[in-house]
């Protein structure tokens, strides 16, 4: 018995620590998905403010006209938000896509003028 309580033990034990270090290295993947975004901030701005992208209902952007490089910065954006989306989703209890959405409204009511935006009926719209 004591051989199988000492295994058992240790199993555990390896799980908790495998566990921490998941965390662990979610929450350093999720500090530079972080700073990513940030950094490319200056470029979803300026591709905004052109009208080449808009934000969707589902918290995501979109090219609206291609040129440049729109459609880059777009799915480096998409990536790295899903990536946030489906952390706070985790944490709280809910959907990656409930969060999408709900992010979609802030950044709706956040956004310069001008910015094109994407309805909960799906119609695209200048703010």
């Amino acid at each position: 018995m004591t051989t199988l309580t000492s295994s058992l033990s240790r199993f555990w034990l390896v799980l908790g620590a495998l566990c921490l270090g998941v965390a662990l290295a979610q929450a350093e993947d999720l500090t530079a998905v972080k700073a990513r975004i940030a950094a490319r901030l200056p470029a979803i701005d300026a591709h905004k403010a052109s009208g080449a992208i808009g934000e969707n209902n589902r918290g995501f952007v979109e090219v609206r006209q291609g040129g440049g490089d729109a459609a880059s910065v777009v799915a480096a954006e998409n990536a790295d938000r899903t990536a946030v989306y489906a952390a706070i989703a985790a944490q709280s209890g809910t959907s990656a896509a409930a969060v999408g959405s709900a992010r979609a409204k802030q950044i709706a009511a956040h956004s310069a003028p001008g910015v094109w935006l994407q309805g909960d009926d799906g119609v695209w719209h200048q703010k």
